[in-house]
């Protein structure tokens, strides 16, 4: 049952509370209908931009991604190579060292956190939701099983940020690779 049907039935009961509740539902309907009318506005925007076409060739990297990486980005050649997108957006683990101490943490979290996160969640949705093989997805499943899915899927998200620059600037589409074939004894 939709939660909209379930609250109608609720305020049947609940005829006092009527007055105060519809005006809230309507409120939400309102809202999911300018949700669905946005997210048609940012699909046509990245369906027309030539480099968000190309980034979302990658699994689990739609309009937002897409749009929120070229904003966050800006002008690739700023960058000296594909790596330092990672750490400008805060996915490369932090380091301590002091003497014979050499020591990595977790990720360092400078730069955008919004554009970090988008990246998580591509990288989340590559590695759990696609079904189709790739290199980066194949990599990312055999980590999660060595370190965990959290880290692993944080791993993903460094490399996806490093492979989407790198489409930038080639102006390619993702490349998944060939399966491994199984040789026959």
């Amino acid at each position: 049952m939709r939660f909209a049907a379930k609250v109608e039935a609720m305020l049947a009961d609940a005829s006092e509370l009527r007055g105060a509740i519809e005006p809230l539902l309507e409120a939400r309907n309102m809202m999911r209908a300018k949700k669905v009318t946005l997210d048609r506005q940012l699909s046509q925007v990245a369906r027309k931009d030539d480099v968000c076409k190309h980034l979302m060739t990658v699994s689990g990297v739609g309009p937002i991604v897409s749009l929120s990486f070229k904003a966050t980005i800006d002008d690739p050649s700023r960058f000296k190579d594909s790596k330092a997108v990672a750490a400008h957006l805060g996915l490369t683990p932090r380091v301590y060292q002091s003497g014979e101490i050499d020591r990595s943490g977790n990720i360092s979290k400078c730069g955008d956190k919004m554009m970090r996160h988008a990246l998580y969640e591509a990288a989340n949705s590559h590695l759990r939701i696609s079904k189709k093989w790739s290199v980066l997805r194949a990599w990312g499943v055999k980590l999660a099983k060595r370190i965990g899915a959290k880290k692993a899927c944080v791993a993903v998200a460094r490399k996806l940020a490093i492979i989407m620059h790198r489409m930038w600037v080639d102006g390619r589409d993702f490349q998944f690779g060939h399966p491994p074939v199984a040789r026959s004894a």
